[in-house]
């Protein structure tokens, strides 16, 4: 289901549940207008007694709904500015993969070439997009220990963890999420695992060699 459609039975629900909570509101007022002046009024006070009894986890219910829609609006909120600041960065980074000349404005990392230094970058991106996954509860620690497995195959993924790997740690543990945490600690399993199997497919060896024909 999307978030669309997760959005529209949520409110549904929540509108649901106000009219049940304002019908019990006005109930004890409508039963005593349409009463007759001769009613028996020990059987109507049994009746209001019983529905009594009956509004009160009703409301509870009712209230339960409307606190689960704010928690949701509140975790959505969230979700969006997470959303809008790593598309910032995104676009951040795009730019200076567009611009090479704008790669020294973010942090050096020592003995690589421009080209390395991009393919850094866009490798950083892709593990990023994972991250968000992840922290969103979209991949289970199982899925994302079979992409890192798939990952760390060729040496320029191997290169960007090397060159990160401490970086991402050290925010993480700085953010307190013990989640955050747990990605990293699957990553640099999943690299040790990879690295023990001999090195990793480089550049050169992803195509066929055009030269050599069919």
């Amino acid at each position: 289901m999307d978030m669309k459609s997760q959005r529209a039975q949520l409110f549904l629900w929540c509108a649901g549940a106000m009219v049940l909570l304002l019908a019990l509101l006005i109930t004890p007022w409508a039963l005593e207008q349409v009463a007759p002046t001769q009613q028996d009024w020990n059987r109507l006070s049994d009746i209001s007694q019983t529905y009594g009894a009956l509004s009160v986890p009703i409301s509870a219910i009712a209230l339960s709904g409307v606190a689960a829609s704010l928690i949701y609006q509140v975790r959505q909120t969230n979700i969006a500015n997470q959303e809008a600041q790593r598309s910032s960065h995104r676009q951040m980074l795009m730019y200076a993969l567009e611009h090479p000349e704008f790669l020294v404005c973010w942090e050096p990392v020592s003995g690589m070439s421009t080209v390395e230094m991009r393919r850094l970058i866009y490798t950083n991106m892709i593990v990023s997009n994972w991250h968000s996954d992840y922290l969103l509860r979209r991949w289970n620690d199982r899925e994302a220990r079979a992409r890192f497995s798939v990952h760390f195959q060729g040496a320029v993924a191997r290169t960007h963890w090397e060159k990160t790997a401490s970086n991402w740690r050290t925010v993480a543990e700085a953010s307190g999420d013990t989640r955050r945490v747990r990605f990293v600690d699957i990553a640099d399993e999943s690299y040790a695992a990879a690295a023990a199997t001999g090195p990793g497919v480089p550049p050169e060896a992803y195509f066929a060699d055009p030269s050599r024909g069919s």
